[in-house]
């Protein structure tokens, strides 16, 4: 739940390359975020609105 909520701009990077270094070596990872920069880092977003899924789609990486 927000990985990078209360990191400075620099670690929170370096948490999201870690995040994607793992994913690579086939990693399933699942971040819950408010944040659309760090969403950008997803090849899949599942958007929830009032509860209910309103979004699910794959995204370019």
């Amino acid at each position: 739940d927000e990985p990078t909520g209360a990191l400075d701009t620099k670690s929170g990077e370096q948490v999201m390359d870690i995040f994607t270094k793992l994913n690579a070596e086939g990693t399933t990872i699942v971040m819950v975020t408010h944040e659309e920069e760090v969403a950008a880092y997803s090849s899949r977003r599942i958007v929830l609105r009032d509860g209910k899924i309103t979004e699910d789609r794959r995204c370019a990486v």
